[in-house]
């Protein structure tokens, strides 16, 4: 298995170098997005790339630069210095004198400038004598001088998804001449979707892995990729995980009811299988808040907002130090006491609903701001709980009247939340005892007689 001008890496060889060719961050190249208008003026803005490793961020800044008919002036910040970004400027200068041409500096990992590298490049960006394009993997609220962030317009580049990272790879398998040249069965399914599984939305990643497990494959006598060839290509163990089959829905059942059953050490280690094996972070967090509802609920109420704690906390931090809030509340969810009353009761009532339909509510439950309504008897015979002892109206009933006597609400053992009293015998008479014989009026209250 060789390809043509196998010297090169086949990352950089499959590098495009047109529009056409581009693959994906169609959120910024699609009509109409800020970079197509752009270019439709022939005006190039000075920009920040701000986006993760292999999502396109210098292939695209050397085609802007064609794309508008300037000079690319490659730049590492990681080299580079102050000398470097002044000879840069004055061949800048120079060119745009004799030939009127524009120069486009390109700042691969600008945030490796110090402050004293990213001030020497202001005047000439603000001067339009080059237009800078900075490429950055770092937040640039944090890692660009907030003089030269404002003279650029910062764009957010998104991870590949695996539709886009397929169709790069198909491509480089089957160009022949400068992919692989093989045809489009050599690469198994299994070993496309350890491809997709390692890449983690990183073309340059996923197609040096392809490269060389290409090679393995031939090592072995082969004319078909395997997954073992890409574990071997990425000295790594890459877990079978499909996040639209049956492995998918199985893992996340094993979760749930793994927390379910109060075991943090299986809880924690499915959650680990789902993540490692390019599960969405968000859609685990999703699964932990339903079930601090469904099946911890008011055993322990506050395991709602250490679920939502948790998607709150890995919004903020990202991967992947975000799995530790993760981490922490899976535990918590797992250890905590439970009760599924909150899913049990909603069965409940919706079954009722669906059996009798809408009941007309009781005309003592009704509003009445109108003397037309008061007349019809709507809030007539209402009681205001707070006029009572213990804020509680015993034998009042507030379900329609074909409901009278039913209960939906069956708490659980577990529950800490006080119970009603109409579900404590005891309270209810001790109450029925202490009650007056008729309501204390209530001036603020229109309805409390």
């Amino acid at each position: 298995m060789s390809s043509p001008n196998a010297r090169r890496p086949l990352a950089e060889r499959m590098r495009p170098s047109t529009l056409e060719h581009f693959v994906g961050q169609r959120h910024l190249l699609a009509e109409g997005k800020l970079l197509a208008s752009a270019l439709s003026r022939g005006r190039l803005p000075s920009l920040i790339l701000w986006g993760p490793p292999g999502c396109g961020k210098t292939t695209l800044a050397k085609i802007l630069s064609d794309e508008v008919g300037a000079q690319l002036a490659p730049l590492s910040a990681v080299s580079g210095g102050v000398k470097d970004i002044r000879q840069a400027v004055e061949q800048a200068g120079d060119l745009r004198r004799m030939l009127g041409q524009t120069t486009v500096l390109f700042v691969d990992e600008i945030h490796r400038f110090n402050k004293a590298q990213q001030d020497a490049l202001l005047p000439h960006v603000e001067q339009g004598t080059v237009t800078l394009i900075g490429a950055t993997t770092e937040n640039p609220s944090f890692e660009v001088n907030a003089a030269l962030l404002s003279r650029c317009r910062t764009l957010v580049l998104e991870a590949l998804d695996e539709a886009a990272l397929e169709r790069i790879l198909r491509q480089a398998l089957t160009d022949r001449t400068r992919g692989l040249g093989l045809p489009d069965d050599a690469l198994s399914d299994d070993a496309l979707g350890a491809l997709l599984n390692v890449a983690e939305g990183d073309a340059r990643s996923a197609l040096n892995t392809l490269e060389l497990a290409a090679t393995f494959a031939a090592a072995r006598g082969s004319t078909t990729i395997e997954h073992p060839d890409v574990e071997e290509a990425a000295q790594q163990r890459v877990i079978r995980y499909d996040k639209a089959g049956d492995a998918h829905y199985n893992t996340v059942s094993a979760f749930i009811k793994s927390m379910r059953g109060s075991d943090p050490d299986a809880a924690v280690y499915y959650m680990v299988r789902m993540l490692e094996g390019g599960e969405d972070p968000l859609f685990v967090l999703r699964r932990m808040v339903i079930f601090a509802s469904e099946d911890i609920g008011n055993a322990d109420p506050g395991a709602l907002r250490v679920a939502l704690d948790a998607a709150e906390a890995f919004r903020f931090m990202g991967m992947p130090e975000g799995v530790l809030p993760m981490t922490q509340a899976v535990i918590y969810l797992a250890c905590a006491p439970k009760s599924n009353s909150a899913l049990t009761t909603y069965a409940a009532a919706r079954k009722a609903l669906q059996h009798s339909g809408n009941l007309p509510l009781p005309k003592h439950l009704l509003n009445a701001p109108t003397k037309l309504m008061a007349n019809l008897g709507h809030g007539r015979g209402y009681k205001y709980p707070h006029n009572f002892s213990g804020n509680y109206v015993a034998g009042e009933s507030y379900l329609p009247e074909d409901l009278q006597g039913q209960r939906f609400y069956q708490p659980g053992d577990n529950e800490v939340i006080p119970r009603p009293p109409g579900l404590d015998p005891d309270a209810e008479a001790r109450r029925k005892a202490a009650q007056p014989e008729g309501p204390s009026p209530n001036p603020y209250h229109k309805n409390a007689t």
